[in-house]
């Protein structure tokens, strides 16, 4: 399933719209585990007068007006690569989740009569959140709960590696290769199981192929890494060293056959129908079937070309995959295995290889200091694996019908503008705007939280088994998602739990999706301006709908599926547009270092950037429509500010931040989203409506004599 989100998530498939810290840093432990919050988090206000710096030119950088005392009043936590809003309100968001979790996981003896009974839901959350939160007993147990898995390691011959890779990718140690289930993009009512690239432990592939000094020391950083855990595992430094120079070897035969982030951003270069026999044939001698017994794969998999057949998301990558096994050495393999097992469930194991995997994955790439607190991690691991139990709680609690209702009205203004704005366009012909206002009449409006709530009565959680309970939850979800192959699509499924805060729009389903987690201060507050609602919240709505229309979603049409329904001289005008989006914002150094500085890549952020900035120009129009619909005085002053004054502010604010250079560094090396401050001034230089509303002469920094604008 392709997502486009608000920011990046962990899943590879998901393009998103709020970067959280890596997988691998998020999912640690420390060694003890604190009970509750040390600190109470407080909401940030919608409309942050405390962040401007009055002193700096609006015209000049709007960033630095709207956001230039950020950084001095939000110094970066040691527990966090950065702070923005979204780092901000998943604290709040996290403290609240965690007061409904120590509820539910308190010991029986301690709660009131009127608690004294829990639901099926109820229990498991608790249940998990307090093995989650027992670090005391998973270091008692030490690597007891997981030596059978690393015993079947040691005993596995190459025969034998499709089963075990089976085994262990159905709970989530994901080795040698990517298998899934996806919404066929040519016919979108069917679902169909997945092929893709995979198995590598850093990043994405060209942290194995770059050259320069730094990717050097990290992959040197690998290398040790590798070492460590081999060594706490049971190997003596010496042969955990070799071993760990082999993996390294090993995974980068894998990265060299795999694709690029930015070449896997068009969705035809990942989509190649096969039959599985086509596909057996180009990965003899291996048996697949093995793997799909053991996965819990159906015993059948229609797909695009009929009974028993797949999508190969990377054609070339699988021969290149089968010959660096062939080629490797068991003890290799064994190895390679092990330290994918060990990372993947490092938060439930001691802390020695849980401090281990943070170390590299946090410290080393990301540049955190120190681990999240032990209770904002299970707290976050139980939304993870019981996120729609939780998430029914949590909506319950924090998410009124009222801020349904409102973000609803939200959201159909802003359709209401790209309708309009659609018959504006110069640079589209009749024939393609007609099927455009199609697509844009059949989105799906996904507000809060689903319309029906995920089943998980087959899921078994017991307490004080936290790797138990962690394996099962992927177990489930595992087989949830593989059993959808050959299933009706369920149209009301939703992508994210409802605490996450992010937003997402999925051209398959043609779906925009709003989880209650992100309808919160500072990004919508029912209390706040009109005009501070329709920049923080409406920009995010905008951003979503843009997607189904930017250069990957607009390749979709408004069933889900992949289809030409452009002219062919519409595409050459919107290329032309675009690439003037791919110049501007390749041109931002986002990391300046004197012998390796990082610009940001215009090609990869493309879809995001498209989408900023749309969605910025649909917000503005909303709100004016939306005033003068409710007969607001659009120029009466708030807080210093005219209404258009105030909306830019709030759009700008929602990227106000203070990153760790580490940090910025990764994520523009391997996510498709520009670094925040460049998503604020980088949208803002082509808005139509912002010289008025600051009064910026044409030429300034602001207002440039030659702007972008795709929608």
């Amino acid at each position: 399933m392709k997502l486009h989100s608000l920011r990046p998530l962990c899943a590879a498939a998901v393009v998103a719209l709020a970067v959280p810290a890596s997988l691998h840093a998020q999912a640690g432990s420390t060694t003890t585990g604190s009970p509750a919050p040390a600190t109470h988090y407080v909401p940030s206000p919608a409309f942050d007068s405390a962040a401007i710096d009055t002193h700096a030119d609006p015209c000049n950088d709007f960033y630095k007006f709207a956001c230039g005392n950020f950084t001095a009043q939000h110094p970066i936590p040691s527990d966090q690569t950065g702070v923005d809003q979204f780092y901000l309100l998943y604290n709040v968001n996290t403290e609240q989740l965690n007061g409904i979790l120590q509820k539910y996981a308190a010991d029986a003896s301690t709660r009131t009569a009127t608690e004294q009974v829990l639901t099926a839901n109820e229990k498991k959350i608790g249940d998990y959140y307090a093995s989650c939160m027992d670090t005391a007993a998973i270091d008692k147990k030490g690597l007891a709960p997981i030596q059978p898995l690393l015993d079947e390691i040691a005993r596995v011959s190459k025969a034998g590696l499709p089963y075990l890779t089976g085994e262990f990718q159905r709970f989530g140690v994901n080795v040698f290769f990517g298998f899934g289930e996806q919404q066929d993009f040519k016919d979108a009512t069917k679902q169909v199981a997945n092929f893709d690239q995979g198995g590598l432990g850093l990043p994405e592939r060209d942290y194995y192929t770059r050259t320069g000094d730094k990717d050097k020391e990290i992959r040197k950083q690998y290398v040790e890494h590798l070492t460590n855990l081999l060594t706490l595992s049971g190997d003596s430094p010496q042969k955990a060293l070799v071993e760990a120079n082999a993996i390294l070897a090993f995974e980068t035969k894998l990265a060299v056959a795999s694709m690029t982030n930015t070449e896997r951003r068009n969705p035809d270069a990942v989509y190649h129908p096969q039959t599985l026999a086509d596909f057996e044939a180009s990965i003899k001698p291996v048996n697949i079937k093995p793997f799909l017994e053991a996965i819990h794969a159906p015993s059948s998999l229609p797909g695009p070309l009929g009974p028993d057949s797949i999508i190969d998301g990377n054609p070339k990558f699988f021969p290149a995959m089968v010959a660096a096994v062939r080629d490797a050495d068991i003890d290799t393999l064994r190895a390679y295995m092990r330290v994918h097992l060990l990372e993947t469930f490092g938060s439930s194991l001691p802390h020695n290889i849980d401090a281990e995997n943070f170390h590299f994955y946090g410290t080393q790439l990301e540049g955190q200091p120190e681990q999240r607190p032990r209770w904002k991690r299970c707290s976050s691991a139980v939304d993870g694996a019981l996120g729609e139990a939780l998430g029914q709680v949590y909506v319950q609690q924090y998410f009124p019908p009222s801020s349904k209702d409102k973000t609803l009205e939200m959201v159909h203004d802003i359709e209401a503008a790209m309708d309009a704005d659609i018959d504006t366009l110069d640079w589209m012909s009749p024939a393609t705007k007609e099927k455009a206002k199609v697509k844009l009449h059949a989105v799906a409006d996904k507000i809060g939280y689903p319309d029906h709530w995920r089943d998980y009565s087959k899921l078994e959680v017991v307490r004080g088994d936290a790797l138990g309970n962690a394996r099962r939850a992927t177990d489930f979800e595992n087989d949830r998602e593989l059993n959808k192959i050959g299933k009706p699509v369920d149209k009301l499924e939703w992508g994210m739990t409802p605490p996450t805060v992010n937003a997402y729009y999925n051209p398959s389903m043609n779906d925009i999706n709003f989880p209650a987690g992100i309808l919160q201060p500072a990004f919508f507050d029912p209390k706040a301006d009109l005009a501070v609602n329709y920049g923080h919240a409406g920009a995010v709505i905008g951003h979503e709908l843009t997607h189904g229309f930017d250069d990957e979603g607009r390749k979709f049409d408004g069933n889900g599926n992949l289809s030409d329904w452009w002219t062919p001289a519409d595409i050459k005008q919107f290329e032309a547009k675009t690439s003037c989006l791919v110049k501007e914002y390749g041109g931002f150094t986002a990391v300046e270092d004197p012998k390796e500085p990082v610009k940001v890549n215009g090609q990869l952020t493309l879809g995001e950037n498209t989408a900023d900035n749309g969605g910025l120009v649909l917000a503005y129009m909303a709100y004016l429509a939306r005033a003068k619909k409710e007969g607001v005085d659009i120029n009466k002053k708030t807080d210093g500010y005219t209404g258009p004054q105030q909306f830019y502010i709030a759009f700008a604010q929602n990227w106000c931040e203070n990153s760790r250079p580490e940090a910025v560094r990764a994520q523009v090396l391997t996510d498709p989203h520009s670094p925040d401050h460049f998503r604020a001034n980088g949208a803002i230089v082509n808005q139509p409506g912002f010289s008025a509303a600051f009064g910026c002469k044409k030429g300034s920094a602001m207002v440039p004599a030659d702007n972008c604008r795709v929608w």
